[in-house]
């Protein structure tokens, strides 16, 4: 087998002379062991990937499918890392030139630690979305998401800093006095951002629902994003609305109806004998029957008004479209309005007070 020194030798070159403190044989045997390093890293990361692609297609716990995203994760650079490490154990470097390659191996490692990081957050949030069948909880997750991100990788660019020797201490009190600054100058969008959260921890709303607002807009959630919410008015066009200005609004969220109730009253005029009178209850019951989503509560004589017989009834309708409620609401009132024409019993002439 032959020699470092003799390959050196071959080469026109003296083992012993010495490069940065250290003979050129233990730079040629440092440089053999990082070349070998990465070589045997990267043919293990290229047969896991190709022994974990097979494994896609099949049905696994999530911790094993965390595993195969983190795989596909891995860069280039954490394999440098580990290389330049091995390598360097060879050299008996200056102090200065050790910093340096410690400080590299390190960002290099903490960078793919930030890639790991992220992508397990982005799994489990994607996890809690297919397993969640509510869809308030996908502004949740972009939310957190974005959080996780920006600290995730703030963490990064600090342990970066600092190992290039950086006084993260100072930078960070700096960044405080500076971030009140600019807390001051962008607080209505720190405030949309505050509400956004609020929204999506409180659920007042979901995509889809119906919303009335105080300020007289009406529309359906479209959207609801880290500044605005949108919404798909009835006449067509999109209304925006910031998430703080939503958050402090009183809003009528008809999405969240279970059924709709009708309380209403007709007057029926004096003279109507008191056999008719007693009639009506029932005849308010039949009307009601004939929906069968509808659902009777009561029908009463429930005053002698100045102009006639005052009839309070009600009834509820179970959680349809608009144009199913009123289309139900005209049946039943048609349905009525016949049985009192067959009775001969007349409606008042003048409108109840």
């Amino acid at each position: 087998m032959v020699s470092m020194d003799a390959l050196l030798h071959f080469a026109g070159l003296n083992p012993n002379h010495l490069l940065l403190g250290n003979p050129l044989a233990d730079w040629a045997y440092a440089l053999g062991l990082g070349l070998s390093t990465f070589v045997v890293l990267l043919f293990m990361r290229r047969q896991i990937a190709l022994r974990t692609r097979a494994l896609i297609a099949h049905e696994l716990p999530p911790g094993m499918r965390l595993a195969l995203v983190l795989i596909r994760r891995t860069k280039l650079f954490p394999l440098l890392a580990v290389s330049l490490g091995a390598g360097s154990k060879y050299l008996d470097m200056p102090l200065r030139a050790e910093k340096a390659t410690t400080a590299i191996i390190i960002i290099m490692i903490g960078a793919q630690l930030g890639l790991w990081a992220s992508a397990a957050v982005r799994f489990y949030l994607e996890e809690h979305s297919a397993h969640s069948a509510d869809r308030r909880s996908q502004t949740m997750v972009t939310i957190v998401r974005i959080v996780a991100n920006v600290a995730i990788w703030s963490l990064v660019v600090l342990l970066a800093l600092d190992n290039l020797g950086v006084e993260v201490k100072a930078l960070l009190a700096g960044l405080g006095i500076g971030g009140i600054a600019v807390a001051l100058a962008v607080q209505n969008v720190l405030g949309d951002l505050l509400a956004s959260v609020s929204i999506a921890l409180d659920k007042p709303f979901e995509v889809g629902d119906t919303l009335v607002l105080e300020s007289g807009y009406t529309g359906a959630v479209e959207a609801i994003g880290i500044k605005s919410t949108r919404l798909r008015s009835t006449s067509g066009e999109q209304i925006v609305i910031s998430n703080a200005e939503l958050a402090k609004a009183r809003i009528r969220n008809y999405g969240r109806i279970l059924e709709r109730r009708l309380v209403f009253r007709f007057q029926l005029a004096y003279g109507t004998p008191a056999a008719a009178l007693a009639e009506v209850p029932e005849l308010v019951r039949a009307a009601v029957a004939t929906r069968p989503e509808a659902r009777f509560e009561r029908a009463h004589l429930l005053a002698l008004g100045p102009t006639g017989f005052d009839i309070e009834a009600a009834y509820t309708v179970p959680d349809v479209d608009y144009a199913g409620y009123l289309a139900a609401v005209q049946a039943i009132n048609i349905a009525i309005l016949t049985s009192l024409e067959q009775r001969g019993i007349a409606l008042s002439t003048l409108p109840p007070r």
